[in-house]
């Protein structure tokens, strides 16, 4: 599958309708706008690929909607060189939003399906995480951290403390955290002992599930 004239239009498309939902951080909007979300997506679903809008992916995970993408994006206010861990690789498209940004990131996913099936696709398209891991999310990567970012893709019911703990004093992560439905969270390590926490509206995730062994 190709990257034509034609996706380059529906994205600009994609990248104006996120502006105007209200993303004002112009290197998120030209990441929507440079990466092409439709190799990211079986080709028979081609359509759909610049619709804001979640779609299905392997392994009942979802590819999420631009603007989820875009909006939790915004709020981890990622700076070149940034040391980024993100939850949930999925299809690798918040990843590359995140290589856009020129930051360093480590990636971690726990659906072997989907880990194998990404781990090809970005060596195909030059995509060059710092981590791709297959492992649980919820215990994060210890041996790499202290972390200066963390973002979460998938729905916690609750903040997952050791997260919390290989994060940078002065870092931030973003969390979907709740059940059904969940509440868009950033957290910020202000010491040791001290975190800030801020919301930010309602949001719906796959749930961020648990290795209980």
């Amino acid at each position: 599958m190709k990257d034509t004239f034609k996706h380059q239009g529906m994205r600009n498309k994609l990248a104006d309708t996120v502006a105007a939902k209200g993303i004002e951080d112009k290197k998120v909007v030209d990441a929507i706008r440079s990466i092409p979300r439709h190799l990211f997506m079986d080709s028979s679903f081609e359509d759909h690929a610049y619709q804001d809008k979640p779609f299905p992916i392997a392994a009942e995970q979802t590819i999420s909607q631009p603007y989820t993408v875009a909006f939790q994006t915004e709020l981890l206010d990622v700076l070149p060189g940034h040391k980024v861990l993100e939850i949930g690789t999925g299809s690798g498209y918040q990843t590359a939003v995140l290589l856009h940004l020129k930051s360093k990131v480590y990636t971690v996913e726990r659906q072997l399906e989907l880990f194998k099936k990404t781990n090809i696709f970005f060596k195909k398209m030059g995509y060059r995480p710092k981590k791709l891991v297959f492992g649980d999310g919820y215990k994060g990567l210890p041996e790499h951290a202290p972390f200066d970012r963390i973002i979460v893709t998938a729905g916690a019911p609750e903040v997952p403390k050791k997260l919390l703990s290989q994060l940078k004093i002065g870092g931030k992560m973003v969390i979907p955290v709740g059940e059904e439905d969940q509440v868009m969270m950033r957290i910020t390590r202000n010491s040791e002992t001290e975190f800030k926490r801020e919301t930010f509206g309602n949001f719906r995730f796959v749930p961020l599930l648990e290795d209980k062994n």
